[in-house]
């Protein structure tokens, strides 16, 4: 009997220390994210780079409305972290604890409280005032559609129509969406805080995560490309973790693998 009450203590002794250790490993892998999204939430600069960003883009506009051209003008903008500020669903990860997941997010886009970015609601009626019709095109799955378009409508943006607003249905690659848009538009400027947000592309970031083809296309950017920041998340990650990278630990050490440092 004694052995096996033993047993069972140290049995019970080894899951609690190895609830601790994953609990720990579980908060620590936040750290990465708690910094980008306090900058995000409360630096000036967040918002003087949407100024400025919003700023450079409605003085592109201006131009672009005095151009001819075969089919009316279009925008096309990203709606995430772009129109709608989605940080409050970053930091109840960071708060709470957990990592993401589709549930979560949905919890988050049903209550449509995302706040506009700095400028956003005032570019989207700079387009309308040109009669440059606004595109809403996103990776939000179609089953957001009520909430999000609830969302853009309850902060005055123009253009909150539905015919106006393309979620993603099955392709996360929003190649044909903008071709959708194309068949009855000239799309004169593209924003967003994702590079693929502007042309397929910037998609395959197998070499050198993509940055020959931003150099590539360098012109572009400030002219029809308006690239806005957003350091909590985006397509770049994507260069940092493997497939066996799955426990907090292992991805921490990827991401310390790609930091460039110096030697003395």
């Amino acid at each position: 009997m004694k052995i096996k009450n033993l047993l069972a203590i140290a049995v019970a002794f080894t899951f609690l220390a190895s609830c601790a250790n994953r609990s720990k490993e579980e908060k620590y892998n936040h750290d990465y994210l708690m910094y980008a999204t306090i900058w995000y939430q409360n630096s000036p600069e967040m918002k003087a780079l949407y100024y400025q960003g919003f700023n450079i883009a409605g003085e592109r506009l201006k131009q672009f409305s005095k151009m001819k051209t075969a089919k009316p003008k279009a925008v096309v903008v990203d709606i995430d972290e772009t129109m709608l500020n989605n940080s409050p669903f970053q930091a109840q990860e960071i708060i709470d604890n957990k990592g993401y997941s589709k549930e979560f997010w949905n919890e988050w886009c049903k209550l449509a409280k995302a706040e506009a970015t700095p400028g956003a609601v005032e570019f989207s009626k700079l387009c309308d005032s040109l009669g440059i019709t606004l595109f809403y095109i996103s990776n939000r799955s179609v089953t957001q559609f009520d909430a999000t378009l609830r969302n853009l409508d309850s902060l005055g943006f123009a253009y909150a129509k539905p015919e106006y607003l393309i979620l993603k249905d099955a392709e996360s690659s929003k190649k044909a969406r903008r071709a959708k848009v194309t068949e009855n538009y000239e799309i004169v400027l593209l924003i967003g805080d994702n590079l693929d947000d502007f042309s397929e592309i910037f998609e395959n970031r197998a070499s050198q995560w993509g940055t020959k083809t931003v150099d590539e296309f360098k012109k572009e950017f400030g002219n029809r490309y308006i690239i806005l920041p957003n350091p909590m998340y985006g397509s770049w990650e994507k260069n940092i973790y493997t497939k066996q990278d799955t426990l907090p630990a292992q991805r921490d050490s990827a991401r310390r693998s790609v930091l460039k440092g110096f030697s003395l």
